[in-house]
């Protein structure tokens, strides 16, 4: 038994990281296409990549709407959670699920919705509205991961806080807000991966300043290049830096 699960792990793992290893090894392909046979070693694609500025103005895009939109939502979801988590409203069964709703719901749906809102009432579409849509869809996540971390013992030190005369802001900056750091941190590092990866709502909700995913499927439609995989692998490795640095921050500091 021990050595079907460890095969079952293998395989598990294999299944997972196997695109992504084929994906890393052909960005070094010495040829023109990323495809068998390997013919050699070479870091052209790398170099090309680096050197491309429409490439490079997109990567940048991708990061300012990822890390906005992120804070944002994190900010908004954080709040409207404590509110619903320690207020007793009439409906705020409801209003939970109004806040989660979007989650869902197709994001083709969404960015039709907002494409449509933003016609009508006459706003040009660009990074910036590219960006509400962003903050649209992590809104729910945000507010789903801090609801749930809410329990008894924040709010037993937020009411201490409170008797000792600290306001309203000082309890949510000095008190919430770091006894909820890992949700907080977790629900802003998947907000700026879903961000950084979608495709549908910024291609619709973005006209001339496009984001990477944008301009990586604009790459593929002139054909396939060891240049788009190189683009994949540097995006994989800003992905795994921030899991690492994530783990860094909040497993590994001084409890």
């Amino acid at each position: 038994m021990r050595v079907l699960s460890w095969l079952y792990l293998a395989l598990a793992y294999a299944f997972v990281f196997l695109p992504i290893a084929v994906l890393v090894a052909f960005s070094f392909q010495d040829g023109r296409l990323p495809v068998p046979p390997f013919k050699g070693f070479s870091l052209q694609w790398y170099d090309k990549v680096l050197g491309d500025s429409a490439l490079m103005t997109a990567l940048w895009h991708s990061a300012l709407v990822a890390f906005v939109s992120s804070a944002l939502a994190l900010v908004m979801g954080f709040l409207a959670a404590h509110a619903l988590a320690r207020v007793r409203l009439p409906g705020s069964v409801l209003m939970r699920g109004v806040l989660i709703a979007p989650m869902t719901v197709s994001y083709l749906i969404i960015a039709l919705g907002l494409l449509t809102t933003f016609n009508q009432a006459g706003v040009s579409l660009s990074l910036w509205t590219a960006g509400i849509g962003h903050v649209v869809i992590n809104l729910p996540l945000c507010f789903a991961i801090c609801y749930a971390a809410m329990g008894d013992q924040q709010k037993n030190a937020e009411r201490a806080a409170r008797d000792l005369g600290a306001s309203e802001a000082r309890v949510l900056w000095l008190i919430s807000a770091p006894m909820l750091a890992p949700a907080l941190g977790a629900a802003f590092f998947l907000s700026v991966t879903f961000s950084w990866d979608e495709f549908i709502i910024t291609f619709l909700l973005t006209r001339f300043d496009v984001t990477l995913p944008v301009e990586i499927w604009s790459m593929l439609r002139s054909g396939l290049s060891p240049a788009t995989n190189a683009v994949g692998s540097l995006v994989f490795l800003v992905s795994i830096t921030a899991v690492l640095l994530m783990e860094i921050l909040l497993f590994l500091r001084p409890r």
